[in-house]
């Protein structure tokens, strides 16, 4: 009895089971009607009861594909059940529903089969809009393509117009270069043509002006004096323009005391601002400072030549104050200012201030300037990146003053550079030989060498400096750098020294050549060096300086 019960009771749940399944189950005739339905599968195909999809005449009528119950059927043949087929009923309104089945081929003989159904017709719509991105997206991505091969396209075209118009900027570079190049080859060979004669005539009028003149010869030989400080100021000035521009000036930092610096121009600048009325004051400094002090001294010496230049009366003022992390070196002067409008325009070149507001009397005894000066001064404080300032008051004077940083590590004990040279010492008695191949300028140095009691001995060649150097060694050597057939002074120097070494003077360069390669070489070699044209003033100081060294040892 309980075997009974119990099968009874497992029928029940079986029946539990197919009416409440959420999936449709049904059976059915290969070639007839559905046998047996559950209310999942009448829901499934939109009928209200199991009764109304009984009603169904032929299986494979539902379906909506009539080819697919034909590809089912092979299938079952072949291997009685088919897992996972999809294909879609038709539903009671005519409407199609997409299905997975589950079919098994029951009994072949009586051709039944059982079917589980589920509805997937939200993945299937999900699918369907999946796919339908997919084809936007790839349209989208076609469409974008193809926008990109159109812009690649433009860039390409336009790289290689770029490429052309780089190529043409880069011959126009070249030539601009070379232009460059041959304009500075060529301001080289103007400038020691031109520097040559100008030489031969300072050196001339500086021996006239030694000698006892009428008044009225010495105007002349004055004026005379006058015009050539004018032409060579204008050349050199020229020439240090086109270096800066071609970036041929480098700058050799190092750390030096700013009190060297501010007694070496102090004593160029007392005499001058002497003989223009003026009282002259230099206030010394121990810092330690970082910077090119050659360079330095062009732009602080253009400074105290301008405040000379431009004062009438009062006094000018020279010296230094710290500034945080810099040393703020300034020039004061009393003369008549400037306008607050022309300040940045006298850095331009060529500009000068209203000669009328300068010294009354620098039209007679000074050289008024060619308006370079400071635009040198700019372009040498925007290479070592020293700011310059200008602070003027209009009738009562100006302020120019440059910053430069001070030097933390060797502070307070870095030694003293040499004592600035002595202008004007005795050389009376010295013996000097000249080393010049241009007899103008060989006859007038030994006329202006003379005046100052030196005995002179002028030669054009290596070969009579060794003759001259045989039968009487100098104490000193003047020694132009461009001989004749290639030769240089340097060479002619090195000779010397080498077959007189136990004697060998002293030697000073003369020459128009001012790049920084043959200052390096003079210094390498041990060389005092003077630019032509030579200024009698600095040429007697620095014999004086280079005969103390040599007397001391140094």
């Amino acid at each position: 009895m309980s075997k009974i019960r119990e099968l009874e009771q497992e029928k029940e749940r079986y029946e539990w089971l197919f009416e409440n399944a959420l999936h449709g189950i049904f059976q059915a005739r290969i070639d007839g009607p559905v046998t047996e339905a559950n209310p999942a599968i009448a829901r499934i195909c939109g009928y209200d009861s199991v009764a109304q999809f009984q009603q169904i005449r032929h299986i494979g009528e539902q379906l909506f594909y009539p080819d697919d119950y034909r590809n089912l059927l092979k299938l079952l043949t072949r291997d009685g059940q088919k897992v996972g087929f999809e294909t879609q009923l038709q539903t009671r309104d005519g409407s199609s529903v997409s299905i997975s089945t589950n079919v098994l081929l029951k009994n072949r003989e009586q051709g039944l089969i059982e079917a589980f159904v589920q509805d997937i017709t939200a993945r299937k719509q999900a699918e369907a809009e999946l796919n339908q991105l997919n084809i936007q997206l790839e349209q989208r991505v076609e469409e974008r393509t193809r926008e990109l091969s159109e812009v690649n396209r433009h860039l390409r075209l336009e790289i290689k117009e770029r490429a052309k118009i780089e190529a043409a900027l880069q011959m126009a570079k070249q030539d601009a270069e070379a232009a460059n190049a041959s304009k500075d080859k060529y301001l080289a060979a103007a400038s020691h043509d031109l520097l040559q004669p100008l030489n031969a005539a300072r050196l001339l009028i500086s021996a006239l002006q030694g000698k006892p003149l009428a008044p009225e010869n010495r105007r002349l030989v004055e004026r005379t004096h006058v015009a050539l400080e004018g032409a060579e100021a204008l050349l050199t000035d020229l020439l240090d323009i086109a270096k800066l521009d071609a970036n041929a000036v480098t700058a050799e930092l190092s750390a030096f005391n700013a009190a060297d610096l501010i007694s070496a121009l102090a004593s160029e600048a007392e005499p001058l601002a002497y003989k223009a009325g003026l009282r002259f004051a230099a206030i010394p400094s121990r810092t330690t400072v970082i910077s090119d002090s050659r360079l330095l001294a062009r732009i602080l010496r253009n400074f105290i030549s301008n405040a000379i230049r431009y004062t009438e009366h009062g006094r000018i003022l020279f010296g230094c104050r710290r500034r945080g992390d810099h040393l703020e070196f300034q020039v004061l002067d009393t003369g008549p200012g400037i306008p607050k409008e022309q300040r940045q325009e006298i850095f331009r070149e060529f500009h000068q201030l209203n000669p009328g507001q300068g010294n009354a009397r620098s039209a007679a005894s000074r050289d008024k300037g060619v308006g370079l000066g400071l635009a040198i001064v700019e372009r040498i404080a925007l290479m070592l990146e020293h700011p310059i300032e200008v602070r003027s008051t209009p009738g009562r004077g100006s302020c120019f003053s440059i910053r430069v940083p001070i030097s933390r590590k060797f502070a307070g004990n870095l030694l003293s550079q040499p004592a600035p040279m002595a202008v004007g010492a005795e050389l009376s008695g010295v013996s000097v030989l000249v080393i010049e191949n241009e007899e103008t300028i060989r006859m007038g140095m030994a006329a202006l060498l003379e005046q100052w009691g030196c005995v002179v001995k002028g030669v054009e060649s290596a070969q009579q400096a060794q003759t001259a150097f045989t039968e009487a060694p100098p104490d000193i050597i003047l020694a132009d750098y461009h001989l004749d057939q290639g030769q240089t002074g340097v060479e002619v120097i090195e000779e010397l020294n080498r077959r007189h070494s136990p004697h060998a003077p002293p030697a000073i360069m003369i020459t128009a050549d001012r790049s920084d390669e043959l200052r390096m070489l003079f210094k390498s070699r041990g060389l005092f060096c003077l630019n032509k044209p030579v200024k009698p003033a600095k040429l007697r100081a620095l014999m004086s300086h280079a005969l103390h060294l040599a007397d001391s040892g140094g």
